[in-house]
């Protein structure tokens, strides 16, 4: 069964958005597609400066290995070091 990830977040103190954006691209480019069960990911800013990444994958066991591994591969830890942790939740749904 397929999953969609939502992260919601806001930027850490002091990251400016093109700055985020560079983080986000690694990401997208050198990170998450190389992850197994990968299908797409897309980024969005609302207007009061909250950020929302989706993430759909094959599998929840995809998404949580892929989960396991973030912190702690070289291509994540900028867009990481860009969040206001405090403000980060993340919810799974599985598609019906």
């Amino acid at each position: 069964m397929a999953i969609i990830e939502i992260v919601r977040f806001k930027l850490a103190a002091g990251v400016d958005e093109q700055t985020f954006l560079r983080e986000n691209e690694q990401v997208e480019r050198e990170y998450i597609p190389k992850q197994p069960g990968f299908i797409s990911r897309e980024a969005a800013k609302g207007d009061d400066g909250e950020w929302l990444v989706v993430v759909h994958w094959q599998t929840e066991q995809d998404a949580d290995a892929s989960m396991n591994k973030f912190m702690g591969d070289p291509n994540s830890q900028g867009f990481a070091a860009a969040l206001d942790n405090s403000t980060v939740s993340m919810k799974r749904y599985s598609i019906v």
